[in-house]
């Protein structure tokens, strides 16, 4: 109505209806005068004064509202606009999404938010539509294991997927699953340089493509080495080693 004011038009008595997903409001119906609504004063109540005190103890009281929770994840943890309303669209939601961001450190708030809508929605989009994590036998500290063993490359992106799916089966936390299972990434450039060679030498057509100037080629014998290292090895080690030898 400010804007409306300032820029010389006229305020319309009207309904309006609140789009709570946009956070816009739009016109429903025209309002009639207040003498049309035959409206009464009532003589037995009397004017109620709220003073600021009071309004200012129920503001302390209430919990954080979506906007300013909105607002907070962008500042405090460098989200995206997008993905701050994704994370408080649900309050239970974004509550575990900061329990697992103490669990992890500020430091990798955006990861664990990036798990949080992609990998760990899909999971639960699939117990249902109005499923939260407290509905599964993992934990928002899973959460923060998981990343972190991904962040420090102590397993691979693609293993950490299907750690993450064991977790929602049985409980187990990451570590304990990635122990047990040996899922450990391959860390070793000697192990993977072995792998490397013996995908240059079990593919040639890949090979002549990527050295006539077809780059894309790469792509292929990267998935072979990974397929060889059961997805453990980091894929950008992998295609370094790659055009190291193709390259010399």
């Amino acid at each position: 109505q400010v804007a409306v004011l300032e820029a010389g038009g006229q305020v319309r008595q009207e309904t309006r209806l609140f789009n709570a997903a946009t956070g816009e409001t739009a016109s429903m119906r025209s309002k009639e005068e207040a003498h049309d609504y035959r409206y009464f004063p009532e003589p037995d109540l009397p004017p109620m004064v709220i003073d600021a005190s009071v309004l200012e103890e129920i503001r302390a009281r209430m919990p954080e509202l979506p906007d300013a929770r909105r607002a907070r994840f962008e500042s405090d943890y460098g989200l995206t606009p997008d993905e701050a309303r994704t994370l408080t669209d649900s309050r239970e939601r974004s509550d575990a999404f900061e329990e697992a961001v103490r669990g992890a450190g500020a430091n990798l708030a955006r990861p664990v938010a990036l798990w949080f809508i992609g990998d760990v929605a899909k999971h639960l989009n699939e117990r249902g539509q109005e499923a939260e994590l407290s509905d599964t036998k993992v934990t928002p500290a899973h959460i923060a294991e998981l990343v972190t063993l991904v962040e420090s490359k102590a397993i691979t992106a693609t293993t950490a997927k299907d750690v993450l799916g064991t977790a929602f089966e049985t409980g187990e936390m990451p570590k304990k699953i990635v122990d047990a299972q040996g899922l450990g990434a391959v860390s070793d450039e000697g192990a993977i340089d072995a792998l490397v060679t013996a995908a240059i030498e079990a593919n040639p057509k890949p090979v002549e493509d990527y050295r006539s100037g077809k780059q894309s080629a790469i792509g292929f014998l990267v998935g072979q080495v990974m397929r060889g290292a059961k997805g453990r090895a980091d894929a950008n080690q992998v295609a370094e080693l790659l055009r190291k030898h193709l390259d010399a």
